[in-house]
């Protein structure tokens, strides 16, 4: 699509709306990420507010707006590095967030995960067919926005959908906190003489991440759940069950089971990247002949000019210079400070070489199942067990108790930056196929999605400071009984901790890879077959997560393919999909934003539960009226969309 040079794209109000909505979508993922181990892509949601409040001011125009969408969606992806620094709470080494040592963790990181998709755009994006689902998705979303009268109606119908799930959601989420409706249900039991249980959050953010994902995702990760509480806990569990069933069960999970679930997701990310070699040269030799192109005074079209590649380069050269004195200020004062110099340069080279690979594949499965699906925490393993390795290398492991736990906390710290690079280049590719099917200039683009880096990098640590405060992570020190379980973070900090102090399972790791690689052969016999997928890093997610941020997922992908069954034969399909996308991310908004909310109440008063107004004795009756009261909404919120498509 090819649009006139003379559009303006990048504006003043533009950067200062994708700011304002970065505070919206990263503060909902930040705190969705920490309570259940998933984050949502942004995009689209972006995309309708951006259009929505853009109108109100006039004179907008679809470049524009896809501006303020990336820069929007860019900061709240960002928001996964809380899969990584909790684990500097979990080992002890952090009490708090600090402002500016974590806001340069996410910026530096982010900046190279940008400066690192600019030649990927043209492997992964104009020189493949993979299908950037949420990408075209809000390009569609753009250009009907834009379209007609019409579309404008179908746009603002769509900012109604948020606003209903979000109230439905956070309407539902202020009963658990008042403790008139349960959060949670669990039930541990024997199997033999071994031990499972079946356990959910009543979490209605959970229904709208299923429908994100898709019915595939949906049931590989009911088919991890069941290998790892069907199949697992009970064999691992076996004769060794007394009288505390919850207890034996829970420590196995977390102590075996989420170590196979690990070995499993780090062979799926390996082979996703095997898998993109080639596209990968490709497109960094089309992006050199692009660039000795424009310098023989070639004129490229709007749509093909990148970033200058010397400017890339440049870039990414230049930016070795502050990481290198974050590490140096992160370990100084350390049990590691003496001789950090040869270290250092061993981790510049680290964060280079594994970011430029955690690139490509992040950019890779974003393209093929969506950003949200995309393997940033099974990428963040594989990260933090090559980090922690390279230390083994230089210090050895075990000895003295102080140098290992600095070892500790200098390789989650590391795993950090790397993680950045993984997430920011994992929503970059979506973001610029939305530019590339409305007409967008690339380098534009691309320098929107360090703005959107450097606005996350800003709002990312006082959130997680006021959720460490109010609730605390399970497993850290003073953490309270609503702590926040950040799954991904106390995973990767475990690794840490188990390879640098010599104590690690490898064998469970092992069987996890030989799992994983059996999965793999599934998932090709499938595709082979042109049969609905497994995608192993989904099975992975089932396996490693808790049950309970698991198992209403596979539900919400049911039900959000029974609705798009609905929609495909509606009068207008699409516009029907949308509806249902749109409801979706409202129940994810909602949800996480009261907890944001929640959060600062907590933390000021100082109690777990300052909002209840029933007892212990309620608890029961709680329960029932959760149950009835989370599917009641969940039915009306669903109907509330088909009476939209309806009336469309």
């Amino acid at each position: 699509m090819q649009t006139d040079k003379n559009i303006r794209e990048i504006t003043i109000r533009g950067i200062i709306l994708g700011g304002v909505i970065t505070l919206l979508f990263t503060a909902a993922n930040v705190y969705l990420g920490l309570k259940v181990g998933l984050t949502f892509a942004t995009s689209i949601p972006a995309a309708v507010i951006s259009m929505a409040l853009l109108r109100l001011l006039g004179n907008s125009n679809i470049l524009e707006n896809n501006i303020v969408q990336t820069i929007a969606s860019a900061a709240g992806t960002l928001s996964a590095i809380i899969f990584v620094l909790p684990g500097l709470i979990m080992v002890g080494w952090w009490q708090g967030f600090p402002y500016w040592t974590t806001a340069a963790v996410c910026a530096m990181g982010g900046i190279l995960g940008v400066m690192f998709s600019v030649p990927l755009r043209r492997a992964l994006v104009t020189g493949s067919d993979l299908p950037y689902p949420e990408g075209v998705a809000a390009a569609e979303v753009l250009k009907v926005g834009f379209g007609s009268e019409a579309g404008k109606e179908e746009n603002a119908k769509g900012l109604r959908m948020i606003i209903v799930g979000s109230v439905i959601a956070a309407g539902f989420q202020l009963l658990t906190y008042l403790k008139v409706a349960a959060e949670t249900l669990a039930l541990p039991f024997r199997v033999g003489a071994g031990a499972t249980a079946v356990s959910t959050s009543l979490a209605m953010a959970l229904i709208g991440v299923g429908h994100l994902v898709g019915l595939s995702v949906g049931i590989a990760m009911f088919v991890g759940m069941l290998i790892s509480w069907g199949g697992l806990v009970p064999f691992l569990t076996w004769g060794e069950v007394g009288d505390n069933v919850a207890g034996v069960v829970n420590t196995t999970f977390r102590s075996e089971v989420r170590f196979i679930g690990a070995g499993v997701i780090g062979v799926a990310a390996l082979w996703s990247l095997f898998r993109i070699i080639g596209p990968i040269i490709t497109g960094i030799r089309a992006s050199l002949a692009a660039s000795k192109a424009r310098s023989a005074g070639t004129e490229l079209p709007l749509t093909e000019r990148d970033l200058p590649i010397g400017i890339v380069g440049g870039t990414i050269v230049a930016m070795l210079v502050p990481i290198a004195g974050l590490l140096w200020y992160f370990s100084s004062g350390t049990a590691i400070a003496s001789g950090i110099g040869p270290v250092i340069l061993g981790t510049l080279v680290f964060v280079v070489v594994i970011g430029a690979v955690i690139a490509a594949v992040c950019g890779y499965m974003a393209g093929l199942i969506g950003a949200s699906n995309s393997p940033v925490s099974g990428v963040g393993i594989l990260a933090v067990l090559g980090a922690s390795l390279l230390l083994v290398i230089i210090y050895g492991h075990g000895g003295d108790p102080a140098q290992t736990r600095a070892l500790v906390a200098y390789a989650i710290f590391t795993t950090g930056i790397v993680f950045s690079i993984a997430t920011i280049s994992n929503d970059n590719l979506q973001d610029l196929k939305t530019g590339q099917l409305v007409g967008a200039t690339p380098w534009r683009q691309q320098l929107a999605l360090i703005y959107g880096v450097i606005f996350g990098s800003l709002v990312i640590p006082p959130v997680l400071d006021l959720l460490n405060k109010a609730f605390g992570f399970v497993g850290a020190p003073g953490a309270g009984e609503n702590a926040l379980a950040a799954p991904q973070a106390a995973l990767i900090s475990s690794l840490a901790k188990g390879v640098l102090g010599g104590d690690i399972n490898w064998s469970l790791i092992g069987w996890g890879a030989v799992l994983g690689v059996a999965l793999i052969v599934v998932d090709e016999l499938l595709r082979a077959g042109k049969k609905l997928r497994l995608p192993p890093l989904c099975v992975g997610m089932g396996i490693y997560l808790p049950m309970a941020l698991t198992l209403l997922i596979p539900l919400g992908a049911l039900l959000g393919w029974l609705y798009e069954r609905w929609a495909d034969k509606q009068t207008s399909p699409e516009f029907a999909k949308r509806m249902g996308v749109l409801a979706a991310t409202g129940l994810i908004v909602g949800e996480s934003l009261l907890g944001v909310a929640f959060a600062g109440v907590v933390a000021f008063t100082g109690s777990d539960s300052p909002l209840a107004i029933v007892d212990a004795d309620f608890e029961h009756t709680a329960k029932w009226i959760g149950v009835v009261l989370f599917a009641g909404g969940i039915g009306l919120l669903y109907r509330s969309a088909r009476r939209t498509c309806r009336t469309g």
